[in-house]
């Protein structure tokens, strides 16, 4: 599913590294912890591990 742009992730990133645009932007300051991925409530957000 799409970004709906909640913000939920944003809230949750330990580093700032989220802005949301209309949708979430992950920036270059992400370690790829996952964290946003387990909150986002239309799972959206996919990181590899």
């Amino acid at each position: 599913m799409d970004c709906v742009g909640c913000g939920q992730c944003v809230i949750v990133c330990e580093t700032d590294a989220i802005k949301v645009k209309g949708r979430a932007v992950i920036t270059g300051d992400c370690i790829e912890c996952g964290v946003c991925a387990r909150y986002c409530p239309v799972k959206a957000i996919e990181v590899s591990v």
